[in-house]
């Protein structure tokens, strides 16, 4: 089990790559030590972010390894074990535990559209194989299915089930799922949209997995302390920053892999990494990429 509950920022890490199969190690490294340095309390590699469905099994227990590496224990490791086979999110799972990992995400399966109590028959079966603390994660945009309230509320009772990261982008659902899992002292509830962040945490949410992190890792760690400490003024100050980061960050273009692509060009541009992405997307047009590098070099908040 992890030490201590998890609260903070979580970066959803992207990975780095020099080509659709291999592993940018250098800009994984400089990553990893550009958003430590920023204060966060956990890293979340193998994310929606992280492209981690599209990515080859090799290289995700690469990515797994040298995370864990570079880490060296001095932030809590998340690692996305989602797949459409559960059998390959128990293999995960036991690589990720075998490397050093605190605790894996875990997304309904994506494909089938099942029923709430299939989920949770899902939950019962595949949960105590998982060898290491589970945060399930809801994204009903890519998965098709949510984690119902009543779903939770069930999976609350499963051993090894130790918080929600909630992409729904719904607050009250949000609010509601608070009320629900705030009598466990040890559970996490992490916001997914980073324009949730100042909100959610006013309202006692543990954390968020935000994008922007990858960029600007002390903006958001600073946003939610600041919400957290009662600081309003300074928690909407930061707020309307991380609004004007986001919108002109992830609208480079109308594809919804804007968000990764836009991530990527930044990153590239602060020489953090290469930008280049898994199948099936390609990097920004080179007059978007110079677009985001320049704003990204002169963003101040």
């Amino acid at each position: 089990m992890t030490k201590q509950k998890l609260t903070g920022i979580v970066p959803p890490l992207v990975t780095p790559l020099s080509d659709r199969d291999t592993l940018d190690i250098g800009g994984v490294e400089r990553l990893m030590e550009h958003v430590i340095a920023g204060g966060v309390s956990g890293v979340f590699v193998l994310g929606t972010t992280g492209e981690g469905p599209s990515l080859s099994y090799r290289l995700r227990r690469e990515v797994i390894d040298r995370a864990i590496k570079v880490v060296a224990r001095r932030v809590q490791v998340l690692v996305g074990v989602s797949d459409t086979s559960a059998v390959e999110t128990v293999a995960l799972t036991k690589h990720a535990a075998d490397a050093g990992a605190d605790a894996v995400v875990l997304a309904p399966p994506y494909y089938y559209n099942e029923s709430q109590a299939e989920l949770l028959e899902y939950l019962q079966r595949v949960v105590p194989q998982l060898a290491l603390p589970v945060y399930i994660y809801n994204i009903p945009s890519l998965t098709k299915v949510a984690w119902e309230q009543d779903t939770i509320r069930r999976a609350m009772e499963i051993k090894n089930i130790i918080g929600l990261k909630d992409s729904s982008q719904n607050i009250l659902y949000f609010n509601r799922v608070r009320e629900m899992t705030g009598s466990r002292e040890d559970w996490s509830l992490l916001v997914g949209p980073e324009e949730m962040l100042a909100q959610t945490a006013l309202l006692g949410g543990d954390g968020g997995v935000c994008g922007g992190a990858n960029i600007f890792p002390r903006m958001y760690v600073d946003l939610f302390n600041s919400a957290r400490a009662g600081d309003v003024a300074r928690a909407r100050q930061l707020h309307k920053r991380v609004l004007h980061f986001s919108s002109t960050m992830y609208q480079a273009n109308r594809q919804n892999s804007a968000i990764i692509k836009g991530l990527k060009a930044a990153l590239r541009s602060l020489g953090i990494c290469d930008d280049a992405t898994a199948e099936p997307f390609d990097r920004l047009p080179e007059a978007e990429r110079q677009r985001i590098g320049a704003f990204v070099k002169t963003f101040e908040y």
